[in-house]
């Protein structure tokens, strides 16, 4: 379930590609694990026969419910949700049945922010807070693995597009004395 490329514009790249850390994976494996280490002890420890079969697929039923619903459920949700971070945006995909989207442009991030319990830093985990200009103003970004490093490349992308897109003071005295002197504007990128 990889990321689409064709979300991409023609000149963005991708930078990073995350979904949230292994963390959110160890209740959903324990399950597992729990439910056939039940369906094993009921196979050995209930009474062969009438009730103990009864019994045998009735701790069956619920232990395959029990794995479908805590164990590949959460594993479905974590392989669906992607923290995508590219040359121009940033791109938040989650959802196993339905699927949400949200892009925040990089020229759109007014703020970011990180934290980190003390077990996420053991981990190498946290949370990450982008504040974007718009009506939704912020995205938390929950147990994104190495947050620290995907904050600073999140600043690095910031500051890159921002230079790409801004004038720079020289660039900015041509331009006025271009001007001045009446001759025509030329493209400062040219």
């Amino acid at each position: 379930m990889a990321f689409p490329e064709d979300v991409l514009t023609e000149d963005e790249h991708v930078v990073l590609h995350l979904h949230p850390h292994w963390k959110a994976l160890v209740r959903p494996i324990l399950v597992l694990v729990l439910a056939v280490a039940a369906v094993v002890a009921g196979w050995v420890l209930l009474p062969e026969g009438g009730g103990g079969t009864i019994a045998l697929y009735a701790v069956a039923a619920i232990g395959l419910l029990l794995a479908l619903w805590l164990g590949l459920w959460p594993f479905l949700v974590w392989r669906t949700t992607h923290y995508l971070f590219t040359n121009e945006r940033v791109l938040l995909q989650q959802g196993v049945l339905s699927r949400e989207r949200r892009d925040l442009p990089l020229t759109r991030i007014n703020d970011h922010s990180m934290s980190q319990r003390f077990v996420e830093r053991l981990l190498g985990c946290g949370t990450l807070t982008i504040e974007s200009a718009g009506e939704r103003g912020q995205s938390v970004l929950r147990d994104v693995p190495r947050v620290d490093r995907v904050q600073t490349r999140l600043y690095e992308l910031v500051e890159a597009h921002h230079d790409k897109h801004s004038l720079g003071d020289g660039e900015m005295r041509d331009i006025l004395a271009d001007m001045r002197e009446g001759r025509p504007l030329r493209d400062p990128s040219a």
